[in-house]
């Protein structure tokens, strides 16, 4: 070390006059006490102003341009050498040369090209600016191209690879690796490789790049989907931890491509599609992964209406729900979760409601009404929610289900879990609001309800909020001598009155805070209320608003105050 400031100072003599024996020499040196300390020589070596020089030592001409460019790479090994490389221009180089060396194929220069494809992974590690400014410059095409021509040269090809994983965490890289082939020469890759270490590579380049949705169907359209459903087939009754391992990412890779729309239909090929049947073939396996994966691409297939009727038609609910009656008693959450996330899906469509209630989904989902983990309390109310949409029966039939209403009222106080506390909310309001069942409301005022209603009225989200009082106008009209006491306690009309006066409510909240306004007025301690809280004043201002239906509700609602003050 104490013969480096002399190294250095000789090299910048040396660097300027050119002379390439003592250039030699000085490179060598500087390489070895990298070698033997990279932190303190790569410091010196910034210090020194020498990376400045460096470029002119990068020509064509140089037999020195490998010990240069090895020298760069591991100045770049940490953040303050990659800021020096830059100030020092290192990106423009690394870029020119890969450009100018990808398509030559002799050996000398593949060991060239394997030193600047590892000057580009240092440079790239861990650095968002860099890696942004090296992908304006246009170093995802040239990668591509040298892949393509290099893809028999393993230590080049495992270079590119880190490089694409380090740029394809960026989202600005996506479209650039969009305009490539890099779909087909990654699964060309793909197919080469047997060893476990090597698909974990190209596993962790395809992952980001695969949550683009052009990039998706790229991939399925150069076979990648073949590929999984083949390592699936390997290795879905190994115990081996690389096998296990290697089986999870495929088969989670898989639904990741099943979640762009393009690709998704593609491979549904009309229900008739070998992917889609051999996912299917995954829902009775006795592997978890794969009854996961299995529930997770069925939730993904069920992103259209057709899609979904046509699952249902074909018994893919009677699957799922033997796949959830597998895991009522200490199952697996994330399939309990997953196979719930399906059957919400297809209950989305108007037709397939019917045939879910009577094939006995509602009953399947309740099992899990013991469940203490929120990710599952989230989609068996989704689910129960989507399947009583405009379905009467069923929603009496659940509202009044008294072990249901009080653990939605349980869940609606869970603050810690906004989702839960909004889909028992919203699931609280459809019952009602489906059934138009005095029974229900009976139920849910017995079970503490209402206060969770008129607290849904100040939601935030104008559909939460209209949902609610649409309810507690149905509970007014019907029963409202039984929900009289949880209403007023509950403060709904004070709530309503801030509803009306705030200017930013929306038209069809302050329609309907009117309707349930003139419904209040036929119990006496509410009507009361209305009277000293002056609502005349707020409604009558509206009878001119810009809304119709507002300003007609308010003309009625006006007149009813009028006549019962």
């Amino acid at each position: 070390m104490d013969n480096l400031s002399d190294t250095l100072k000789k090299l910048k003599i040396t660097a300027v006059d050119k002379t390439e024996d003592s250039l030699e020499g000085c490179l060598d040196c500087l390489l070895q006490a990298l070698a033997q300390n990279n932190t303190e020589t790569s410091e010196k070596i910034q210090a020194s102003g020498i990376l400045q020089l460096f470029a002119s030592l990068l020509t064509p001409q140089s037999s020195c341009k490998a010990k240069v460019a090895n020298i760069i790479a591991e100045v770049a090994k940490n953040d303050e050498g990659r800021s020096a490389v830059d100030q020092a221009g290192g990106a423009q180089i690394v870029i020119d040369h890969l450009r100018s060396l990808c398509s030559i194929t002799d050996p000398a220069n593949e060991k060239l090209l394997t030193v600047f494809c590892g000057m580009l992974m240092n440079y790239s590690n861990e650095n968002d600016s860099l890696q942004a400014q090296l992908i304006n410059m246009g170093v995802i095409p040239t990668l591509v191209k040298l892949l393509g021509i290099h893809c028999q040269n393993a230590a080049l090809t495992e270079m590119c690879l880190v490089a694409f994983g380090n740029l394809a965490e960026l989202e600005s890289s996506k479209e650039q690796f969009a305009s490539t082939n890099i779909a087909e020469e990654l699964v060309k890759l793909f197919k080469k490789q047997i060893e476990h270490d090597k698909r974990e590579m190209i596993f962790e380049v395809l992952a980001p790049l695969a949550e683009n949705d052009a990039i998706k169907l790229q991939l399925v359209e150069a076979g990648l989907v073949e590929c999984l459903l083949e390592i699936v087939q390997q290795k879905v009754d190994s115990d081996k931890e690389d096998d296990i391992t290697e089986l999870k990412t495929g088969s989670d890779l898989m639904v990741l491509l099943l979640l762009g729309d393009e690709s998704m239909q593609k491979l549904f090929e009309g229900g008739k599609g070998s992917v889609f049947q051999r996912v299917l073939s995954w829902i009775p396996s006795n592997n978890h992964q794969l009854q996961l994966a299995g529930a997770l691409a069925i939730a993904n297939f069920a992103r259209n209406d057709a899609n979904c009727i046509h699952m249902v038609d074909n018994g893919i609910v009677e699957k799922l729900m033997d796949l959830l009656d597998r895991h009522v008693e200490d199952g697996n959450v994330t399939v309990q979760h997953a196979a719930l996330s399906a059957l919400r899906n297809l209950a989305i469509p108007v037709i397939n409601k019917a045939k879910m209630l009577s094939a006995g989904v509602t009953e399947a989902v309740l099992k899990f009404l013991k469940s203490e983990m929120p990710p599952v309390q989230f989609k068996l109310l989704g689910t129960l929610r989507m399947l009583i949409d405009a379905q009467a029966e069923a929603a009496e039939q659940l509202g009044k289900n008294v072990k249901l209403v009080e653990r939605l009222v349980e869940w609606c106080e869970a603050k810690d879990h906004a989702g839960v506390m909004g889909e028992s909310n919203r699931l609280l309001s459809a019952l009602i609001r489906h059934s138009k069942s005095k029974d229900v409301i009976k139920t849910i005022v017995q079970s503490g309800g209402i206060k969770h209603l008129v607290t849904m009225a100040t939601s935030e989200h104008v559909i939460m909020q209209n949902e609610a009082l649409v309810a507690l106008a149905l509970i007014a009209a019907l029963e409202l001598g039984t929900a009289e006491k949880d209403l007023e306690s509950a403060k709904l009309v004070q709530i309503l009155h801030r509803l009306l006066a705030d200017e930013r409510s929306a038209p069809e909240i302050k329609y309907n805070s009117m309707v349930l306004i003139c419904a209040l007025m036929g119990s006496e301690c509410l009507h009361k209320e209305v009277q000293d809280l002056a609502f005349l004043d707020v409604v009558s201002k509206l009878r001119s608003h810009e809304n119709k239906s507002v300003a007609q509700q308010a003309s009625l609602t006006e007149q009813r105050l009028t006549v019962e003050s």
